[in-house]
């Protein structure tokens, strides 16, 4: 089959958004684009809400953002942007001298295949998105994927609640965006399916877990208390996790 499992394992005729900072890096080869709302009640971390508040889930999201974004800056393997929905304004503000690129599209596919496909045609030879649900990815999952980046034209890290927490591409793909029904446990097995049936060479690589839920709350504090959203969780949120102290 053209897809493989890597040995690491235990849009349509549209202007394209071009990274708009003042120039890009010369020499870097790859870029990861960060997606990322505006932090507003009721309208961040809704799976979360209730128990937590909407307030209590907008901070832990913010939070979440804050360390993703630090975190992959101490990279510079890679040219870095976020892929923002919301207020330019407050993006520019709260992380000033990092590219903005506005997501565009109807649905969360095809502001994905737009901004991967950018990225693409601006000369970048790899192309990856994360979230901010997983503000302990490793660092070294992100290395995996541009190495793996040039061999395959794909490459895909899992969730464990069936989706993705990592998307990369070497050459774009739009179908794998197109008419999926995100959010649901079936995103990464259908996304697989279209790889095989379009005879797509992927790599999969580690899973990761997405923060959805109070029990993968729980899982992240006992996986990584010492990070930011650990500590944020132990000192605002204790309530909800007595049974990880």
């Amino acid at each position: 089959m053209p897809w493989l499992k890597s040995t690491d394992h235990k849009a349509v005729d549209k202007p394209v958004e071009t990274v708009d900072n003042d120039q890009r890096k010369i020499g870097k080869s790859a870029i990861l684009g960060i997606y990322a709302k505006q932090p507003i009640p009721g309208q961040c971390k809704t799976r979360l809400s209730p128990p937590l508040s909407a307030v209590e889930a907008t901070e832990l999201y913010r939070c979440s953002l804050l360390e993703t974004v630090q975190r992959m800056q101490t990279s510079d393997g890679f040219d870095l942007a976020i892929c923002y929905a919301g207020q330019r304004s407050w993006f520019e503000q709260t992380f000033p001298g990092v590219t903005l690129v506005p997501q565009q599209g109807v649905d969360l596919g095809a502001r994905m295949a737009e901004s991967l496909n950018g990225f693409l045609q601006q000369g970048y030879r790899q192309a990856a998105l994360i979230g901010t649900d997983s503000p302990d990815l490793p660092l070294a999952l992100i290395d995996q994927t541009f190495s793996a980046l040039q061999k395959a034209e794909v490459v895909m890290a899992p969730a464990t609640d069936g989706g993705y927490v990592l998307i990369g591409e070497s050459t774009h793909h739009p179908q794998l965006f197109a008419n999926i029904e995100w959010s649901t446990a079936h995103v990464f097995t259908e996304t697989l399916r279209r790889i095989e049936q379009c005879g797509i060479s992927a790599i999969v690589l580690e899973s990761w877990e997405d923060l959805d839920d109070i029990e993968s709350l729980q899982r992240f504090l006992r996986r990584s208390p010492d990070t930011a959203t650990g500590h944020y969780l132990r000192q605002n949120l204790a309530v909800y996790f007595q049974s990880t102290d």
